[in-house]
């Protein structure tokens, strides 16, 4: 059955483009389409799509309350669409903290020429938000089925098994913290930098798959929301304790032997910034000093980064499916047999904090 794809925005022309690019992929069908917040909600509870693109700036009601309401009603997986520039980062940021899954650019050129690495773009990531969430709620479901029949049964005796989880290293073994996301990774980094102190003993690196403009925008939220300092990364930055430096979108972000940071362009590489390169910088520079964490993301960058630590004695963590928007690149870590723990979103903060402050 088709993913049901609810498509919002003031554009016509828009609307228009967006519904041919999406009824292209046969498991993708447009069921409906708003100009306004207004519409967008009262369309979402009577249709009841499995997806909805949202634009921001609309007529009657914007694109943020738009998402609240829907969030608030009947959570919904909800693609923002965002103008390239310093400002659409911002509110971006407000609509992923507001509930939506995740953004493209707004590009009226690409729309136009029907471009096809667009199209290729947009089915992937409706496809991957629509999937998700319809394995979520099927295994929501099953739960809540056998509850009942759960409950009946007797107690037995036999322990539960646990997944192995490595023992916590000595306080002062870590010189370096590393983490990387993709999808759902600003809400997920979020989560984790507000458990840490001012005084955190390690350096941080941060690296989360965005567009140009956006990164400056995303760290001085961090930096607002944090008591550690957070600022977008740029060439020649020195590390220092307590201090998280973001990698700049658009660019490889790389360790040197010096502590300090060097941010290259690098068109080879298909996620820019990639986790995958700043995590092989780090095991070449830090060796078994580092600490790496994935975090919720698409794809499989990190996993083999994540190889090199492990290789050079270091430790990888990795946040688990059911916290996750995307079950991606963590996953990619932990069935190579990287992840030395496999925690939930709301267990990384406290747990950075008991094992290296």
């Amino acid at each position: 059955m088709p993913l049901r794809v609810l498509i919002v925005d003031d554009s016509n022309f828009f609307r228009q483009r967006l519904k041919e690019m999406i009824d292209q992929h046969p498991d993708l069908s447009v069921v409906g389409t708003a100009t306004n917040g207004r519409e967008a909600v009262e369309l979402a509870r009577s249709l009841r799509p499995d997806l909805v693109t949202m634009d921001f700036e609309m007529p009657e009601m914007d694109g943020i309350t738009a998402v609240r309401h829907i969030m608030a009603e009947r959570p919904v997986p909800i693609l923002m669409f965002s103008s390239l520039t310093y400002e659409g980062a911002r509110i971006t940021l407000d609509a992923l903290a507001a509930g939506a899954m995740d953004f493209m650019p707004k590009d009226f050129g690409e729309v136009s020429r029907n471009a096809q690495g667009l199209r290729d773009k947009l089915h992937e990531r409706l496809l991957t938000l629509g999937r998700q969430a319809r394995a979520s709620a099927s295994a929501s479901r099953e739960a809540t089925r056998l509850q009942p029949a759960r409950a009946a049964e007797k107690p037995t005796e036999k322990p539960v098994a646990r997944e192995p989880q490595t023992p916590a290293r000595p306080r002062g073994s870590y010189k370096l913290l590393v983490i990387g996301a993709s999808t759902g990774g600003p809400v997920a980094l979020t989560d984790v930098l507000v458990n840490l102190p001012a005084t955190f003993p390690l350096p941080i690196v941060l690296v989360q798959h965005m567009p140009e403009n956006f990164t400056r925008a995303f760290a001085e939220r961090l930096n607002r929301q944090c008591q550690i300092q957070v600022r977008e990364a740029q060439e020649g930055d020195t590390l220092q304790p307590g201090v998280a430096l973001l990698a700049p979108g658009g660019k490889q972000m790389m360790l040197d032997a010096r502590g300090g940071l060097r941010i290259v362009e690098d068109e080879r590489m298909t996620y820019k910034p990639s986790l995958d390169i700043t995590f092989g910088s780090a095991a070449k520079h830090y060796g078994n000093k580092v600490l790496g964490v994935v975090l919720t993301g698409m794809g499989a960058d990190g996993r083999e980064g994540a190889r090199m630590l492990k290789n050079a004695g270091s430790s990888i963590w990795s946040q688990d499916e059911a916290s996750c928007v995307i079950y991606g690149m963590p996953m990619a870590v932990a069935k190579a047999g990287l992840s030395d723990k496999v925690l939930s979103l709301k267990d990384i903060g406290p747990r950075l904090v008991r094992e290296v402050c």
